[in-house]
């Protein structure tokens, strides 16, 4: 009788810590609607800080939230831990989103440098064609496949749609898989090339970034979905992917 008591009581108990959680979900899905219908919630879950709910949006924000929906917080969570010190939780969980974000791509829709011999790391690079730093970044592209690392080129032309940087890029991605690393080097190199206009990914890839939290070129993304803004030597690359 004992056991089944307990058993019972532990129903209960899961039966409502389940219903908390979607009554939590529903609370603050409909506040935030009703301060900005703009604000569209990708998920609701349970923050490590009790009471506290993470709210990622389809922007890529994260809020946190109380289960009522009353009051948020918009920042960074942070844990103290003994060995690591301070751990970023929020920037963590945008690793994980960015990680999935990318293993979701289709090579074919980008442009892809691959090393010669075994691929040791992987970067996903959103890049703008008229970008000084990102044509420093490309320049380093052979040392870079020479230790082992694919470039996947993603585009984010800064100025957005209709801009020069997007026409640029949009002819580069009409091209073939060869073509588009001819054309990739050409006009990061100075060159200029007829517009072409098709079918591209070019402006998806430019949403794209902005929801995984890239705000400039380059914007480098390693194989565990962290982000590193802005260029650096591949040496310096070297040593953050620990690579011999």
């Amino acid at each position: 009788m004992r056991s089944t008591t307990l058993t019972s009581a532990m129903m209960l108990v899961l039966t409502g810590s389940v219903w908390a959680a979607e009554s939590a979900e529903e609370n603050i899905r409909q506040q935030l609607s009703q301060v900005d219908s703009r604000l569209q919630v990708q998920s609701v879950q349970p923050a490590p800080v009790a009471g506290l709910y993470e709210v990622m949006l389809s922007s890529g924000e994260t809020l946190y939230a109380d289960m009522k929906g009353e009051y948020l917080l918009a920042g960074q969570l942070f844990k103290v831990d003994q060995e690591q010190g301070l751990v970023n939780l929020t920037e963590q969980k945008r690793n994980l989103a960015r990680l999935e974000a990318m293993q979701a791509l289709d090579e074919a829709d980008m442009v892809v440098y691959k090393p010669t011999g075994e691929v040791k790391a992987t970067l996903h690079v959103f890049t703008d064609v008229d970008c000084p730093y990102c044509r420093k970044l490309h320049e380093e592209v052979p040392a870079l496949n020479k230790m082992g690392v694919q470039v996947n080129y993603l585009a984010f032309p800064r100025g957005g749609p209709g801009s020069p940087a997007h026409l640029k890029m949009q002819t580069i991605w009409c091209g073939t898989e060869a073509q588009r690393r001819e054309r990739m080097d050409a006009i990061k190199g100075g060159e200029r090339l007829d517009n072409e206009s098709c079918e591209n990914p070019v402006l998806d890839q430019y949403v794209l970034g902005q929801t995984l939290g890239v705000t400039g070129t380059p914007a480098l993304i390693t194989d565990d979905g962290t982000l590193l803004p802005g260029y650096m030597p591949a040496a310096r690359l070297q040593q953050i992917l620990k690579l011999n």
